[in-house]
C-alpha cells in the first residue's frame, strides 16, 4: 500500500470499531452511500475478522481501496475511493 503522505485526504470518515461482522461492512457501505462516486471515506476498522472482511467486500462492490494504515492500537484506517453507482 502507499505510504500514509501520498494518500488522498478523504471527504468522510467512519468508525467501525464498535461493532461486529457483518455490521462493519453494512455500516461502511452506508457511509460510502452518502458520497459521490470518486470521493474517499475513512474507516477506522479492528484487527481481526472487520480487517479481514471489509476491504475484500468494498472491491467486491466496485470500490477502490487506496491504503490501509495499522494506528498500533488493534485499529486500522481503511482509504477507500468510491466506485460508480
Amino acid at each position: 500500500m502507499a505510504a500514509k503522505k501520498d494518500l488522498p485526504e478523504p471527504e468522510a470518515g467512519v468508525d467501525v470499531t464498535d461493532v461486529v461482522c457483518p455490521m462493519t461492512f453494512v455500516k461502511a457501505k452506508v457511509a460510502l452511500d452518502g458520497l459521490e462516486p470518486g470521493q474517499v471515506l475513512s474507516i477506522r476498522l479492528s484487527d481481526g475478522e472487520p480487517i479481514r472482511n471489509v476491504p475484500r467486500s468494498l472491491k467486491d462492490d466496485g470500490h477502490r481501496v487506496l491504503g490501509l494504515t495499522d494506528n498500533g492500537d488493534g485499529t486500522y484506517d481503511l482509504l477507500v475511493r468510491k466506485g460508480e453507482d
